[in-house]
C-alpha cells in the first residue's frame, strides 16, 4: 500500500511502489488529492491496469529503438523498417514524448504525407508507429495507442500499377529483346510464376528438366547492395513443386549449353559467378529489354543516321531526343521512360493465364506458393480482356474458334500433371 507524507513546503506527497518494484512518488497540493490518486494507483494495480504517470515522458525514438532492437524479422524486412523509420518516422516523432502524441497529431501527419508520397509508404509510415505506440501500451508507459482510428488514403490503381503480358508477346517480342544470359531468367519467371528471389535462388539440384518441373526450396535476399542464399522460401507454401512448360525447358537447356555451370550451383548468376542483384539487373537487363521489345517507348532509326528515343516522362509529357547509337537511346529511353512491365508483373501474368484457362484456383495457389486462395484471386490475378471467352462459354461463338497453343499455355503443362 501506498502512504501520504506532507512536505516542508506544506503540500502533500503520494508514494507508492509499481508492479515491478520500483519507488514512486507525486506531489499534491491537497491530502484528499494524494490519497485519491492513491485509492486510482492501487485500483488500476489490482486490474492490471496500471501505467507509470512517468512513463510517458520517454521519447518515442527512445522506445523505438529498443523496440526495434527487440524484434525478430527477415533480414529483408528488418532493412526496409530500418529505412523508413529513418527517412520518415524518426524525423517526425523522434524528439516526442510518448505521451504527447495525440490521434490528432498522427493523422495531420499521414494526411500531410500522403500529399508527397505513395499509398504504400505512408501506409508503412502508420504501421511502424503505431507498432511502436502498441508496444509502449503494453509496457505501460501510455494508457492508449493513438495511432488507433487514423485513417489511410485511399489506394488508387493506375493504368502502370500492374500489367499482363500476353503469351504471344512473351515468346514472340520479349524473350528474344533479352540478352541471351538472362533469357532463362525470364523465362522461368514467366513460366512457372516464380518471385525474383526464387528464380535467382535457382539451383541445378532444384531443377530436373528430363521430368519437366522444377523445386522451390531456397531464395536469395538482398539487402543494401549485397546478396545471400536463404535456406528457406517466403513461408511454408512458398516450398513446392512447379512443372515447367515445354518452352521453358527448352530455354533453360539453351542457357545451360551457353553457360554451363557445376552440379548444386546457381543456374543464373552474373558474370562473375555470383548472385543476380535486382537492382542492377532491372536498370542494365530488364527496362533495355522492354523498350527492345516495343513495350516501353519507342526508339527508331533517322534519315540522318541517327537514333531517335521517345517516351512519355513521370509527369505524363512526352519526351523525344536524338542520339548517335541505338545503345544509348535505349539506355536513355529505360531510365527516363515511367510505366512499363515489371519484373514482378511476370508472377501476375502467370497467374492470370491459369486462371482465364480455367485452371482450379487452389491448383494455382499451390504452384504461386500462397497460404491462402483469397491472395491468389485478390492480389495475382488479373483477367484479360478476351470477351470471346465469356462468348464462347455462353454458346454465343464459334466453339471451333483458334485456340492458344498449348505449348504456350503454363496452364496445360500444369493440367497435364
Amino acid at each position: 500500500m501506498g502512504h501520504i507524507v506532507q512536505t516542508p513546503a506544506g503540500s502533500w506527497r503520494a508514494n507508492w511502489r509499481e508492479p515491478s518494484g520500483r519507488q514512486r512518488s507525486k506531489t499534491f497540493k491537497t491530502k484528499r488529492e494524494a490519497r485519491a490518486f492513491l485509492a486510482q494507483v492501487e485500483t488500476a494495480k489490482t486490474r492490471g491496469e496500471y501505467v507509470s504517470p512517468h512513463g510517458g515522458r520517454t521519447l518515442f525514438r527512445d522506445h523505438a529503438d529498443r523496440w526495434m532492437k527487440a524484434r525478430r524479422t527477415e533480414i529483408t524486412t528488418a532493412a526496409r523498417d530500418a529505412s523508413v523509420m529513418r527517412t520518415h518516422v524518426l524525423p517526425q516523432w523522434g524528439d516526442w514524448p510518448l505521451a504527447k502524441i495525440d490521434e490528432l497529431s498522427v493523422q495531420t501527419w499521414i494526411t500531410e504525407l500522403a500529399g508527397r508520397r505513395s499509398q504504400p509508404v505512408v501506409a508503412k509510415c502508420l504501421q511502424l508507429t503505431s507498432a511502436v505506440m502498441r508496444s509502449a501500451v503494453r509496457n505501460k508507459l501510455i494508457g492508449t495507442n493513438p495511432c488507433e482510428g487514423v485513417t489511410l488514403p485511399k489506394l488508387r490503381k493506375r493504368d502502370t500499377d500492374e500489367r499482363i503480358i500476353s503469351r504471344a508477346d512473351l515468346r514472340a517480342r520479349l524473350l528474344p529483346a533479352v540478352p541471351e544470359r538472362y533469357r532463362a531468367v525470364v523465362a522461368a519467371a514467366a513460366g512457372a510464376g516464380l518471385r525474383w528471389g526464387e528464380v535467382v535462388g535457382l539451383c541445378t539440384d532444384a531443377v530436373d528438366l528430363d521430368a519437366g518441373y522444377l523445386r522451390v526450396v531456397r531464395t536469395v535476399v538482398e539487402v543494401a547492395g549485397n546478396t545471400s542464399i536463404k535456406p528457406y522460401p517466403k513461408s511454408s507454401a512458398g516450398r513446392r513443386t512447379v512443372p515447367l512448360p515445354s518452352w521453358v525447358v527448352e530455354v533453360i537447356y539453351e542457357h545451360l549449353t551457353r553457360f554451363p555451370v557445376t552440379d548444386g550451383a546457381l543456374l543464373f548468376t552474373n558474370l562473375a559467378g555470383g548472385a543476380l542483384r535486382r537492382t542492377l539487373f532491372r536498370s542494365r537487363v530488364w527496362r533495355p529489354a522492354l523498350v527492345r521489345a516495343g513495350l516501353l517507348g519507342r526508339v527508331t532509326a533517322t534519315e540522318a543516321d541517327t537514333w531517335r528515343g521517345e517516351w512519355t516522362a513521370e509527369d505524363g509529357t512526352a519526351a523525344a531526343k536524338d542520339f548517335t547509337s541505338e545503345t544509348e537511346a535505349i539506355k536513355v529511353v529505360a531510365r527516363e521512360a515511367a510505366g512499363g512491365l515489371r519484373f514482378h508483373d511476370l508472377r501476375h501474368s502467370y497467374a492470370t493465364w491459369l486462371v482465364d484457362d480455367g485452371v482450379p484456383v487452389n491448383m494455382v495457389q499451390r504452384v504461386l506458393g500462397h497460404e491462402r486462395s483469397s491472395t491468389t484471386l485478390d492480389l495475382y490475378t488479373r483477367r484479360t480482356d478476351d470477351g470471346g471467352r465469356i462468348l464462347r462459354a455462353l454458346g454465343d461463338a464459334d466453339e471451333d474458334g483458334p485456340d492458344d497453343d498449348p505449348d504456350e499455355s503454363a496452364g496445360g503443362a500444369l493440367t497435364s500433371r
